[in-house]
Formats: structure tokens, C-alpha cells, sequence
């Protein structure tokens, strides 16, 4: 009988879509693996496999033999994973800088005190056996065990050109009287093999800190949840741990705390915070019945909540999941550099062995010795340096230029995508608006006493819980406002307050609270009503009415329309009524709108887009839209918005200026332009100089390719890559 498990376990070891992808292959040919799906972000592994036939153990073995580790043990808590993780990265922090302490004096001696003094040479050698055997430890095993498997990639790379640099160079150390008795001066490449492993840690330093940060985001959203909550069981009120809730459970529910499960009101009255739902600022009125969703936060009133969801059964629960299937379904984009390797180190070995053969078959002598000396070279001059440096330079040069223009890349994959987009989603609230309700038009209807009714006004509202009270409040905070006693102060519940003061009775609400207390409305028509109406009013007459609403940012209609003109497509994604975004849209110029939609349907009309064939955009700032970021080819983020949100996109935009994204696009155009060229100038000079280090025009003009001529050649690639990189720095954005 199949028994099908489905478990995610931690992997360590990972440092690229290659190890990802290598990972994956390894399991899905296990017996029993039904399958296996690699999440790169969180460097862990969602497998489904039949009991009957594997173990974890079993499959942790195999994964060890590929070079990498399973952690297979289920009760590990994330306290105890993110301890692993900083350890790991403390770690590769020390072998770097174990790696800098040692390298820099061997360049420097080998650059400009060649020969300075005795014993120079045999100092080298010790200088850098820390580098290779400590520091660069994990290139070498690693691709010991690609190698086991038919497989290489840039560690193969690594491991081959800095150990036969090494090699040589020690041999020329200790036996350097055999070269010379054969008539070719010795050389040494202590400095390029150190060099080469301490710019590579430095990189894999740098993205496994931001590897550590991007994951964080799962985090967060469990954290929204509480530890613990306090439920009435047999007329006593209890505190359990979240895991204990049981459906039906009668929660109470604190002012300030959060909402532990999904469920609805059966007693009380609140707002609730739903921003991680809808995306919208303003707080919910819940009454009985009303719906209530885990990971909400409620305000200043108490309620009594029945748990109808719990466990993975919530919306929040939903929503986590949602942006790990995005994370895992997302097309890992494979390094350039590391896809080329996988060709370019067979052949290149290919050459040095058949470069040394032929040598040793066709050459005069001493044939050994040029043998030796030209299969050598061959490796020295394929040395990834220019190759490791094509990508790396460009995008640090890159990052650093969005960094000056309020452009954070997070992600260099999604900032890869950023210039084949050609749709772009946006989130109305926090992303076209500026996310905070203001009063955007007032109108009185009284004359006299303005300033006293403004004091009276405010007065009520500071002691209102209603989202629209503090924006009336703000909205006056300039005035020079006096304080007054308020007597008598009461909140009905759908429709405002009122409240005593000097013996007579104020209104603030809808109109639904003038027409039940029997108050005319004034003639409004010239009101804009595009936002939410607060009426103000006394026994008598209405005295004013103030229109709340969020405005438009000053640059996104500009923005929409300088994305259309690149040919992108637009749309509108909120969870707000459709006549307000209609409006907003309007404003912004754009045509193609959905409205009312929950977090877990964004990712859904995302989806959607990418199997119409669009390279999908989304730009958002909320909780709610922390799925669809990740779903999205390319996931940009407000700096104002959620930590959630941020850590789920690619790309953050300091300054919440949708112009920005313009310049992005156009920065990761520039950036990926220049990539290629650096790895055309790379392969360049390999393509010119490997043949000539093999010896090609020996036979016809006698000439023999000098290893240090191989190294001067590779550091040319190199400075021509760095020096393009650079011009990064000018380009207009």
C-alpha cells in the first residue's frame, strides 16, 4: 500500500540555482520520490515520497554524496534553523577574512618586491597554504564530488585553476633548479590563486547575507499571528498556546492584540485593522456575525470571537502558503557564467590534455618540460577571474547607481527580469495613493464662532477610535486648537458620536446619524464626493462636512503613462470598491481594472497574466500584496509599506516615487547590456589565448606562450571587465 509523505526539510550547502537544480535531480531519481521542488529563498526542499519504499535517512544520504545537506530531523524549530544559519554565515565571514589577512601580502610582494629578499618564494608558499587548504577548503571538496558525478560547474572552475597554480608554483619553489637546467625560468602564481578564492568568498559572503534577509519574510508573516491567546472554557478564562485552539473555542479578544484564528463576533463591538487583508488604511467596524481573519489587529474595543478556521485553515495560513508556492514555482534563472562553465571547463581541461600529450609525442626536447609548461598555462589562462568578475562587477556598479536614484535591488534575478517586463500590476492604496486618509475638501455652514467650533469638533474626535477622526484631527492640528471638557461622550456603532459640551449636544458621523436625530442636511452638491462624508452638526443644523479620502501620488499618472509608452501594459489590482478605483484609475490613465479582490485572488490574476504570455510586474505596498510580489516575475515595494511586502520584492523604491520604476527599467537595461559585453571581453582573450598557449604556432615560428604572459593576459580580461563595468557610474537613467 503506497503511504505518501509530504514533509519540507532544510538543505545547507546551496550556493546557487545550480546546487538548487542539482539538489532536485538528485531526489526525483531516488526511488519512491513522487516529487521534490527546491525553494532556493529558504533554502529548503518540499518533497512528496511513498514510506514504503525510502527513508529520510536514505534520501539525506544521497543528497550528502551529491555534496550538500539534508537536515532530516522534523522537530527542529525555527529558532534552532536560524541559529544554523547565522553560524554559517559567521563562519564564511572568518574564512574571508582569514583569506584578505593572508592574500594581500602575497600580491603585494608578487607585484612590486619580486625577489627582494632571500627566502621570499618559500614565504609565498606558506602565506598561501592557509588560503587554499582552510579558506578555499569547500571549492575543492565540492568539486571533487561534482566530478564523482559527471558534473561540474564554477567551483570545478575554481578548484582546478587555483590548484594548478598551486602546484606549479610550489614545485617551482622547491625544484626550480630542474626548469632552469632546462632552460625556462621558473614562475609563480601564489597571487593568483589567493586572490582569485578571496574575490569569490567575498561574493558568496555578500549573497548569503542577503539570501538570510530575503527568507526572513516567512518569518514575519507567522509572527503575525500570537504565541498565545485566552479562550473561556467552562466559564473560565484560560491562556493556551495557539496550537491547543480548538474549533469553536470562544476567544477573547483584547484591544491592541491580535486575531489568532479565523472566525466571526458573537460578542462586542471593535474596529479591526484588515490592512494585511484588503490593503485599505481604514479600520472595520465589526459587529455580531462579523467576520474576523487570523493576523488582523483589533483596536480599542473588546470582543468575544467562535474559531470557525484554525491551523492551515486561515486565510493568513492561505496567504503563507500562497508565497511559498510562489517562491517554489518561480523559474530559477540560471547564472550565465555558470551555465557556460558547465561547457567551458571540459573543454578547456580537454585542451591541457591534449596539449600535453601532443608535446609529449611531437615536440623536440626537452619535450617534458614543455609539455608541463604549456598544459599549465592553458589552465592559467582559463582562469575564471575575468569570467567570476562579469557578472558581479556590473551588478555591484549597477546596484550602487539605483542606490544613488533611491532604487534598492534586492534580488539580482528579479532585477535580470526588470527589462523584459511588459506588464506592470499595481496596488491602489500606498502604491498609486499615498496611503493615509486626509480631508481633502470642508465646508461650513455657519458664520460665526468657526474657531470655537473647530476646539468643540476636535475635542470629540480625540476621544473617537475611528480611522476618519484622526484625519479630521490632523487636518486641524495647525489651528491652534484649545482644549474643552466633553461630557456625556457615546460611539454608535455604524454611524458616529456624539457628545455634551456647555450643555448642548454635537453630531460626527454619516448622514444616516443627522437623519435618525432628525437634522437637515444642507445643500451639499458642491461637496466632492469622492471619499467618505463626515457630517458635523449640533441639535439644530448641520455646521459642516468634511471629505476624507486617499489621494493620488503626484508622479503616477506620469509614471502609467511613460510605461505605456514603452509598450507595457497597465493594470489597476485593489481590494477597494470599484467606484473608487474607477476614479483612481481614472486619474492615472488607466484602462484595465480589478476591484474587490483578497490577497489569495491577486496571486490568481497574476497567474493569470503570466499564462496569457506576459513577463508580469507588481508593485505594491501591503501586507495583502505580499503573495502577488512573489508571484510576479518582477515584485517592487513602496519603502513606506509592510516589512512583509518589502522582503517579498526585488526591487524597493526609497522614496515611494512611481518614477522610479522608469528608472529601473531603464538601470537593469544598462546592467545586463553591460554583462554581456563582459563576458564577450572574458571569452575574448581565452578564445585569442588559449590556442597560443597551447603551443598552435610552435611548429611554424618556434614560438612558445610564457606563463607569465598567460597571467598578464588574464589580468587584462580582468581590467577590461572592471573597467567596463564602471561606465555604469555615467549612464543617464
Amino acid at each position: 500500500m503506497v503511504q505518501i509523505k509530504k514533509i519540507t526539510l532544510p538543505i545547507e550547502g546551496m550556493t546557487c540555482a545550480v546546487c538548487a537544480q542539482s539538489v532536485e535531480k538528485t531526489l526525483k531519481a531516488q526511488v519512491g520520490v513522487k516529487t521534490a521542488a527546491v525553494n532556493f529563498a529558504e533554502h529548503s526542499v518540499l518533497i512528496e515520497f511513498d514510506e514504503n519504499t525510502t527513508t529520510l535517512q536514505s534520501l539525506q544520504k544521497s543528497v550528502s554524496d551529491s555534496g550538500y545537506e539534508l537536515l532530516v530531523d522534523e522537530n527542529i524549530s525555527q529558532n534552532e534553523l536560524e541559529k544554523l544559519e547565522q553560524t554559517k554565515i559567521q563562519k564564511l565571514k572568518k574564512k574571508l577574512i582569514v583569506s584578505i589577512i593572508f592574500s594581500l601580502p602575497i600580491f603585494v610582494l608578487s607585484m612590486f618586491f619580486m625577489h627582494a629578499f632571500s627566502y621570499e618564494h618559500e614565504l609565498l608558499f606558506l602565506l598561501s597554504i592557509p588560503v587554499l587548504i582552510y579558506c578555499g577548503a569547500d571549492f575543492f571538496i565540492h568539486s571533487v564530488k561534482k566530478i564523482k558525478r559527471l558534473e561540474t560547474n564554477m567551483d570545478t572552475l575554481v578548484a582546478m585553476s587555483t590548484g594548478i597554480a598551486f602546484i606549479y608554483s610550489s614545485f617551482n619553489v622547491f625544484f626550480s633548479k630542474f626548469l632552469i637546467s632546462k632552460g625556462i625560468a621558473p614562475h609563480l602564481y601564489f597571487e593568483s590563486a589567493t586572490v582569485i578564492i578571496t574575490f569569490i568568498l567575498l561574493g558568496k559572503y555578500l549573497e548569503e547575507r542577503s539570501r538570510s534577509r530575503t527568507s526572513s519574510a516567512m518569518k514575519n508573516l507567522l509572527k503575525l499571528q500570537p504565541n498565545t491567546l485566552f479562550v473561556l472554557r467552562e466559564n473560565q478564562e484560560i491562556e493556551i498556546s495557539l496550537k491547543d485552539i480548538h474549533l469553536n473555542d470562544v476567544i477573547l479578544i483584547k484591544p491592541g492584540s491580535s486575531i489568532p484564528v479565523d472566525g466571526k463576533v458573537i460578542y462586542g463591538q471593535s474596529f479591526v485593522d484588515e490592512s494585511m487583508i484588503t490593503g485599505e488604511p481604514l479600520a472595520v467596524n465589526k459587529n455580531i456575525d462579523d467576520k474576523l481573519y487570523a493576523g488582523t489587529i483589533n483596536q480599542r474595543g473588546s470582543l468575544q470571537m467562535m474559531a470557525e478556521k484554525t491551523g492551515n485553515k486561515t486565510l493568513l495560513a492561505q496567504i503563507i502558503s500562497q508565497v511559498r508556492d510562489a517562491q517554489m514555482k518561480k523559474p530559477p534563472i540560471q547564472k550565465l557564467a555558470d551555465k557556460i562553465a558547465g561547457i567551458f571547463v571540459p573543454i578547456v581541461i580537454s585542451i591541457s590534455i591534449i596539449t600535453f600529450t601532443l608535446w609529449i609525442i611531437f615536440a623536440p626536447s626537452p619535450a617534458l618540460a614543455n609539455a608541463i609548461i604549456s598544459a599549465i598555462t592553458v589552465l592559467i589562462i582559463a582562469c575564471p577571474c575575468a569570467l567570476g568578475l562579469a557578472t558581479p562587477t556590473a551588478l555591484i556598479t549597477g546596484l550602487g547607481r539605483g542606490a544613488e536614484n533611491g532604487i534598492l535591488i534586492r534580488n539580482a534575478e528579479g532585477f535580470e527580469i526588470a527589462h523584459k517586463i511588459n506588464a506592470i500590476v499595481f496596488d491602489k492604496t500606498g502604491t498609486l495613493t499615498i496611503g493615509k486618509p486626509e480631508v481633502i475638501n470642508e465646508m461650513w455652514f455657519v458664520q460665526k464662532n468657526i474657531t470655537n467650533l473647530k476646539n468643540i469638533l476636535v475635542a470629540i474626535e480625540q476621544l473617537s477610535e475611528h480611522p476618519l477622526a484622526n484625519a479630521i484631527c490632523n487636518f486641524h492640528q495647525a489651528d491652534n486648537i484649545e482644549k474643552i471638557l466633553v461630557s456625556q461622550f457615546e460611539s454608535i456603532t455604524a454611524k458616529g458620536v456624539t457628545a455634551n459640551i456647555n450643555n448642548e449636544k454635537y453630531f460626527v458621523g454619516n448622514a444616516e446619524l443627522l437623519h435618525q436625530n432628525n437634522i437637515p442636511i444642507n445643500n451639499k452638491s458642491s461637496i466632492n464626493e469622492t471619499g467618505s462624508i463626515v457630517y458635523f452638526a449640533n441639535a439644530q443644523q448641520c455646521l459642516a462636512i468634511f471629505t476624507i479620502a486617499d489621494e493620488i501620488r503626484e508622479t503616477s499618472a506620469k509614471a502609467v503613462s511613460n510605461l505605456q509608452a514603452m509598450g507595457i501594459e497597465v493594470f489597476l489590482l485593489t481590494g477597494d470598491n470599484l467606484e473608487t478605483a474607477e476614479l483612481i484609475a481614472k486619474q492615472a490613465g488607466i484602462k484595465n481594472i480589478t476591484a474587490n479582490v483578497l490577497p489569495t485572488e491577486k496571486t490568481l490574476l497574476i497567474e493569470k497574466l503570466q499564462n496569457k504570455g506576459y513577463i508580469v510586474a507588481m508593485a505594491g505596498d501591503g501586507i495583502n500584496d505580499a503573495a502577488a510580489l512573489s508571484k510576479a516575475n518582477l515584485g517592487i515595494a513602496m519603502a513606506s509599506g509592510s516589512d512583509i511586502s518589502i522582503q517579498n520584492a526585488d526591487i524597493i523604491l526609497l522614496q515611494s516615487d512611481l518614477m522610479h520604476i522608469i528608472k529601473a527599467i531603464n538601470l537593469s537595461k544598462a546592467t545586463y547590456r553591460i554583462i554581456k559585453q563582459n563576458l564577450f571581453w572574458a571569452f575574448f582573450y581565452n578564445i585569442i589565448s588559449i590556442p597560443l598557449a597551447a603551443g598552435i604556432f610552435y611548429p611554424f615560428t618556434g614560438f612558445l606562450l610564457n606563463p607569465m604572459i598567460a597571467g598578464a593576459t588574464m589580468a587584462m580580461s580582468s581590467v577590461s571587465v572592471v573597467s567596463n563595468s564602471l561606465r555604469l557610474k555615467k549612464i543617464k537613467l
